[in-house]
């Protein structure tokens, strides 16, 4: 998956207009235009289309967590400069306060069965010896029970 598809599926599971996008990147004092979020919301094959550089998403994903934890005391985190599916996983489970438990059934939702111990794998250290990569196909199952959860509830 791209950056580009993880910020559209993310800003259609929880409805967000572009003015809400530009607000959870101030969160983290990161400044983009409208015409920048428009250009990253666009097709591939558009000719202004515009990629999402993974310290973009890691600005937004981090925005997103103030977004919906609040802001916690201290300096603000730093965007990653490369990203990787089991960052994106992690950041999102924080952003939305889920438990292994919680992420299992989203993911049931999404026809996706795995196991406590495999879950906790991907949000492991990359030096541990049981860490796993998190690959496309996890993650895409996961924005799907995302979508079916908070979306399709509505």
């Amino acid at each position: 998956m791209n950056n580009n598809d993880i910020l559209r599926r993310i800003r259609y599971i929880f409805d967000h207009k572009d003015t809400k996008i530009i607000a959870i990147f101030a969160e983290v004092e990161y400044l983009v235009t409208s015409a920048q979020v428009v250009n990253w919301l666009k097709k591939e094959d558009d000719p202004e289309f515009c990629e999402l550089s993974d310290i973009q998403l890691a600005s937004f994903l981090n925005g997103l967590i103030n977004d919906k934890r609040g802001k916690k005391d201290g300096p603000l985190a730093l965007p990653e400069k490369q990203l990787n599916n089991n960052i994106i996983f992690r950041k999102l489970k924080i952003a939305l306060d889920l438990k292994a438990e919680d992420i299992l059934a989203i993911l049931q939702k999404a026809d996706l069965r795995i196991s406590k111990h495999e879950l906790s794998a991907f949000f492991r250290k990359s030096s541990h010896k049981h860490y796993r990569e998190c690959l496309d196909q996890i993650l895409r199952n996961f924005l799907h029970g995302l979508q079916l959860k908070y979306r399709d509830s509505k």
